[in-house]
């Protein structure tokens, strides 16, 4: 007779979840950089000793690519008899399982208990050490296959040594990769104290019981949505490199309890960083299908295991070697802007509008004179969020694949020879609706007299062409720009740029698009509407052109 009722499982996957969210904040607490301890740039998730999910904490969906890839490849390559007590596995290369762009390095610790594996423990950091740029993967950076970076708890100093040879903050990356180990092994423990409580007998059945459980809750949300094909598709601004218009396609097939996602008809793979290995596609599919249907099933792999993606080899949505992907996020954002927007075809009210659809982000390096070393400022900007149909988007927040905080000023300003121009909501970015989308953010950079050498390595947002789509009568989002001045002059003209030198002075502006507004603007709510005005989050023209009706005895506001 099963041990595990409804109760015991829920009490269960709540005390791995558990694990998993008290190993982010060890993560976030323990950390060296920055782009870590501050912007919360990782994720963390608990396996099965079959490589299945179990526990996903809630951090960055397009991290789940790294962290199932780099459990998936490690069991390929060793047999379960040479995984040993002790193990950790380090990888980031995309095209062999680790990840889905180099700067993500996962750390993988298998967990035995009573001599036998019993499960896996990973977490993913975004090491911000380099903006490396190039037409193949092979100019992006170091690539680590999944390999023993500890074997029995023994170190292995050749792989450690060669590894941080290639940064050059080597002590914030020894940093950050000791407090992945120290995150691991928490886990570890935290895991073999829960198997010591409950038994393994009732553990092992668990994973078996969970996984089933989140099948079943897919496949029966599933089997709620009107059967059909609904197809949506939208693209990307460019790659950087001369290649514009990026086609992104799905049409989502829907019979019974079965769906299938195919992105058959995207764009070719470019020479620009904006390519999908096959792992980022189905992390994309995953976190946009657990937002759609029932909020509350699991995310493990039983759930993962009931969806179907097909997509062809050689394309944007699932490059092949050696297809550069250092910004492969952007394009996981379009990705998702695509589902949803086939979704709204089955039920508009269960989706948002779409919102700013970038990882708009800026990365600038150089010499800091204060410490004589060298550093590299990364930081991603958030955006509007589209409206539904009872609210206005939200303002100034990061959007579908991502989920990293903004820097705050205070650090940014101690940490580098930089200081923070600006940092405001953006007027009228929001698109018109009965409700409103969320606002864009306008973020501007001053480089100091201490930055020597200073590069901007790499800048680039997205929608700065094409709006972020509204719903059922809103109007798109406002687009995106990038701004590089020197001596208060415009020097660059593309939303994406490299290798640009700055001097100080400079100043570096981004402002990231809105969110698409979501119903006829004319049936706005009169308050809503001054309130935005009075807030300056609208302007009195657009006022004017797109809620008449609330200025009608509001002259006062002339």
């Amino acid at each position: 007779m099963s041990k595990i009722n409804s109760i015991t499982l829920e009490v269960i996957s709540n005390g791995l979840l558990s694990i998993a969210e008290q190993m982010g904040v060890i993560l976030t607490k323990t950390a060296y950089s920055t782009n870590i301890k501050e912007r919360k740039d990782l994720s963390v998730a608990i396996f099965d000793a079959d490589g299945k999910v179990l526990s996903l904490a809630q951090h960055i969906p397009i991290h789940f690519s790294s962290l199932f890839g780099a459990v998936e490849e490690a069991l390929k390559r060793w047999d379960k008899s040479q995984i040993y007590d002790g193990d950790v596995f380090i990888a980031n290369d995309p095209y062999s399982g680790g990840g889905s762009h180099l700067p993500d390095i996962a750390l993988v610790k298998p967990v035995f208990y009573e001599g036998k594996l019993i499960a896996f423990v990973v977490n993913n950091g975004h090491h911000a050490d380099r903006s490396r740029r190039g037409p193949t993967i092979y100019d992006e950076g170091l690539r680590i296959p999944v390999v023993k970076l500890y074997e029995k708890g023994e170190l292995n100093r050749d792989i450690y040594d060669l590894i941080l040879l290639n940064f050059q903050l080597k002590e914030e990356r020894r940093g950050d990769i000791q407090a992945q180990l120290i995150t691991n092994q928490f886990g570890a423990d935290k895991v073999v104290e829960l198997c010591r409580k409950i038994g393994l007998d009732t553990y092992m059945e668990f994973c078996r019981e969970w996984l089933k459980y989140g099948e079943k809750k897919a496949r029966t949300a599933i089997s709620a949505l009107p059967d059909g094909e609904y197809e949506f598709e939208d693209i990307l601004d460019d790659d950087g490199s001369g290649n514009r218009d990026l086609q992104i396609r799905v049409k989502l097939s829907i019979k019974g309890d079965r769906i299938l996602f195919d992105f058959s008809g995207s764009h070719p793979q470019v020479t620009g960083p904006y390519n999908c290995v096959r792992s980022a596609l189905l992390a994309t599919v995953y976190y946009s299908v657990k937002c759609l249907l029932d909020k509350t099933i699991p995310a493990n792999s039983g759930f993962f295991d009931s969806i179907e993606v097909k997509a062809e080899p050689g394309t944007i949505v699932c490059a092949s070697e050696p297809a550069p992907t250092f910004d492969r996020e952007t394009t996981t954002q379009r990705l998702a802007d695509v589902i949803f927007g086939a979704f709204a075809k089955i039920d508009p009210e269960n989706v948002i509008a779409a919102g700013c659809g970038a990882v708009t982000f800026y990365s600038i390096a150089g010499q800091d004179a204060r410490s004589g070393k060298p550093y590299v400022y990364v930081e991603t900007i958030g955006g509007g969020n589209g409206a539904r149909f009872n609210k206005d988007g939200l303002d100034a927040v990061q959007v579908h694949m991502t989920n990293s905080s903004n820097l705050p000023i205070e650090a940014l300003e101690m940490e580098y020879p930089l200081m923070v121009e600006e940092y405001a909501l953006e007027e009228d970015s929001g698109g018109p609706g009965r409700y409103r989308g969320g606002l864009g953010i306008r973020r501007g950079i001053r480089i100091l007299p201490d930055s020597l050498d200073t590069t901007l390595g790499a800048a680039s947002t997205e929608r700065s062409r094409t709006k972020p789509w509204g719903l059922m009568g809103g109007c798109g989002g406002a687009t995106s720009y990038l701004d590089v001045c020197h001596e208060g002059r415009k020097i660059n003209t593309e939303n994406k740029v490299r290798n640009i030198p700055l001097e100080a002075g400079d100043t570096v502006t981004l402002v990231s698009a809105g969110g698409g507004g979501y119903g006829d603007p004319a049936l706005r709510d009169t308050v809503a509407v001054l309130r935005d005005l009075r807030e300056g989050k609208i302007s009195l023209d657009t006022m004017k052109e797109y809620y008449p009706d609330a200025i009608k005895g509001g002259n006062e506001y002339e």
